[in-house]
């Protein structure tokens, strides 16, 4: 590999971006795409099929022989809330591969017995995010049913083009979200990015049935998102 290709590469893995190596196998030469930049017309399917799958592959295009690598920032989830659903959430997370971290400033609720294998912030959204910015292959799944503790972290995502963003709740609770939120001046585009009520709707009724409704969810949304930012990001 060539050195400038892995300086690509690993500044792309430490801003938590996507990045594609597209390398000719008659000659060896390689160009490294980012996700959300244009690509070639001739690789453009080719190179989105892989930031959604994650896969590598040997394909042929226009008579040349192409091996495509991607390297993916490793998804993550981010509860808000460690509640029951948050609970039975962490377990499925890391067997599905996510990381996965759960903030509550409720120490009632956020205690290293009930969270024992994810990471476990008993502090406020607004003061983690600051130093822990969220992005784009980050979900977050919003579970406390206040407003109080859900709404900040709700508009962050929205603003740092999470993949995923879903929220706990009736329609009538989320149509008090959403006044609250266009009140705070979020666009309206935006809040309809919201998952609300939360989850694949498959008739889930327990904590441990919910969360693998909202888990295979953000499955769905991070294997459909378009990579390439040309229709305003993850929906």
């Amino acid at each position: 590999m060539e050195r400038s290709t892995l300086q690509a590469i690993n500044a792309a893995r430490a801003a938590r971006r996507a990045a594609v190596v597209v390398t000719d196998l008659s000659d060896g030469a390689s160009q490294v795409f980012l996700e959300g930049a244009r690509f070639p017309p001739e690789w453009d399917g080719l190179i989105v099929a892989a930031l959604r799958s994650g896969r590598a592959g040997v394909a042929a295009v226009e008579g040349r022989s192409l091996f495509v690598n991607v390297h993916l920032p490793p998804p993550r989830i981010v509860a808000i809330g460690a509640v029951h659903i948050s609970q039975a959430l962490a377990e499925l997370a890391t067997v599905a591969g996510f990381d996965m971290t759960i903030i509550d400033p409720r120490t009632a609720f956020a205690t290293p017995e009930r969270f024992r294998a994810v990471e476990l912030l008993a502090e406020w959204p607004e003061d983690v995010l600051p130093s822990r910015p969220l992005d784009r292959y980050t979900a977050l799944a919003a579970l406390t049913h206040d407003p109080k503790i859900d709404d900040h972290p709700i508009r962050a995502a929205l603003e740092a083009r999470c993949f995923y963003v879903g929220a706990l709740g009736s329609r009538k609770t989320h149509a008090a979200r959403v006044e609250r939120l266009g009140q705070a001046g979020v666009p309206t585009d935006a809040i309809d990015r919201i998952k609300a009520p939360i989850g694949l709707d498959i008739g889930a009724a327990s904590p441990a049935e919910i969360a693998v409704a909202i888990l295979a969810e953000i499955i769905e949304a991070l294997r459909r998102r378009d990579p390439t930012g040309r229709a305003g990001g993850a929906r």
